[in-house]
């Protein structure tokens, strides 16, 4: 595993985009029209320029799989991340969607503890080569990572398939909350 840097952000966006395609969670917020996969490009985007500000962005060491991180106590608002904000809500969720995207988020961090932690916002593999145990590898890497940083890990799922697969790794149910989807809370303590 390795970090991103700017240089790598055409294919993250790339690796997410295609990974989140069909993601329930993501298709809550983005407009859905004719523009909706340019839309969840525009989210990618949106998260990558986000974690390089306030967390950090991890390639697989064959550039398969990538990991969006944020550090919710290092997160600010500047002038950068309020254009940034701006240009999500024009890009990509569109002005119908702004309630409801930002009552989720609000759900989100009154959910989440108020704790140092690592918040594993994205993590994707190239839908051509999953199944290969690539996404493990890098699951694993990030655990590793979080450990050695004294940091647990939070997230949020609404991809059914994927909760025995966190639950392997450590990962436990903390919290779920339906919206027009189930959203499930996993969080792993550092071991």
């Amino acid at each position: 595993m390795k970090k991103a840097n700017y240089t790598h952000k055409n294919l993250v966006i790339e690796i997410l985009a295609s990974s989140f395609d069909t993601n329930a969670s993501v298709n809550y917020i983005i407009k859905q029209d004719k523009h909706r996969e340019k839309r969840i490009r525009a989210l990618m985007d949106y998260s990558f320029d986000i974690c390089m500000m306030f967390g950090d962005v991890f390639l697989s060491d064959d550039e398969k799989a990538c990991a969006l991180i944020v550090y919710p106590e290092k997160k600010k608002s500047t002038f950068r991340s309020s254009v940034l904000d701006l240009k999500l809500i024009l890009r990509s969720v569109g002005i119908s969607n702004i309630n409801k995207t930002l009552k989720r988020e609000k759900l989100i961090k009154n959910i989440q503890p108020k704790i140092i932690m690592s918040y594993l916002w994205f993590i994707g593999v190239d839908p051509l080569v999953q199944n290969r145990g690539i996404g493990s590898k890098m699951l694993q890497e990030i655990i590793n990572f979080s450990n050695s940083s004294n940091r647990p890990i939070y997230l949020e799922t609404s991809t059914v398939k994927n909760l025995p697969w966190y639950e392997k790794f450590g990962f436990e149910v903390y919290n779920e909350h339906d919206l027009t989807y189930h959203l499930y809370f996993f969080k792993r303590d550092v071991k």
